[in-house]
């Protein structure tokens, strides 16, 4: 049985064919099988093999700041990888690399404090070396350490003073602290009034320890930032537009370069968070930082000086909305409590 079958008719619009794509639809006139030498085919055939989006596509992103925009408004799109595509695979590749390397250095870092503890605990517990067998030296040595332990339990009196004023100051903070808690609690309470749901999550938010809380507000960010950050694209091309007003540029070619500038700026996070030497690092932040204001002026045709005033108030307010975005996802982590 052929693994391959052709057809008169288009199996997805019916339409006759009269060649290897439906004149129609576009579908192929050649059906295979399903199957997982298939799937692999499709894939490395449209982005690697046969018609190199993706090496093609890349090329521009990487090297051609701006280049890759200016060739999908001249019309030639056929031969590159969709910009919404390309900015959701490397989106994801980010996230997914921060996350890895995120807990992997948590793991680390849990592993050599408890190393430090091990190698500390074992030297506490080491005996010190026997003293001479000279009785002399024995009876020297004892009125030695009884001299040093009474010099120790009077400098250890003097501490516990100290320490019992301490604690006694630290407990009336606490108290102080604890009464603030409370009032912003039930500050918070109220304007929760009319939401159940957020109300009771709060609740159950300020039953968990402190450390548990971080990792509801760093849980939250790891979920929701993606989502946040891609929802400021259309942010980040509005203010493209009201900078470039008069340049009779679209909304959707200022959405356009968004999607390939924040592509390459996933990608290049991704490269720095996978390069471990120094001066690569300082390099690959130094094209990221040159590469936004370059890309700007090859699409929008502006002058050194207008392209770095745009710039910079294009990053200031991109960085405020930035901050926001990522402090409501931080935020939202609380709708995950009891979960």
């Amino acid at each position: 049985m052929s693994n391959a079958s052709k057809l008169d008719n288009c199996a997805n619009c019916d339409t006759p064919l009269t060649g290897h794509f439906c004149s129609n639809c576009g579908q192929e006139a050649v059906l295979h099988h399903a199957s997982t030498r298939e799937f692999l085919h499709e894939f490395i055939g449209h982005y690697v093999a046969l018609e190199g989006k993706l090496w093609g596509s890349l090329k521009r992103l990487m090297f051609q700041p701006g280049e890759l925009t200016n060739e999908y408004i001249r019309g030639r799109r056929v031969r590159y990888v969709q910009p919404l595509r390309m900015y959701l695979t490397f989106s994801v590749l980010f996230f997914a690399l921060l996350k890895f390397t995120s807990d992997g250095d948590t793991h680390v870092e849990k592993q050599t404090n408890g190393q430090k503890i091990a190698a500390t605990a074992v030297k506490a517990a080491t005996p010190p070396l026997p003293q001479g067998a000279d009785s002399e030296a024995s009876r020297s040595a004892a009125r030695d350490a009884l001299e040093e332990m009474t010099r120790e339990m009077a400098a250890e009196d003097a501490k516990s003073d100290i320490r019992a004023a301490k604690v006694e100051r630290t407990h009336v903070r606490h108290e102080d602290s604890a009464v603030d808690m409370d009032i912003n609690e039930e500050y918070i309470d109220g304007k929760l009034e009319h939401l159940p749901l957020l109300r009771r999550q709060w609740h159950a938010l300020n039953q968990l320890p402190p450390e548990e809380q971080v990792k509801v507000f760093k849980n939250g960010m790891n979920h929701y930032a993606p989502y946040a950050i891609f929802c400021l694209m259309p942010v980040f091309a509005l203010m493209l537009k009201v900078l470039y007003l008069g340049s009779g540029r679209r909304f959707g070619e200022h959405m356009l370069f968004a999607l390939h500038t924040n592509a390459f700026a996933f990608l290049m996070f991704s490269v720095i968070l996978l390069a471990h030497v120094g001066l690569l690092q300082f390099v690959l932040w130094c094209w990221l930082i040159g590469y936004l204001p370059w890309a700007m002026r090859r699409v929008y045709h502006s002058s050194r000086f207008g392209t770095f005033l745009r710039w910079t108030v294009l990053m200031l307010f991109y960085a405020i909305s930035l901050g926001l975005a990522v402090l409501i996802s931080a935020g939202m982590g609380i709708l995950t409590v009891g979960h």
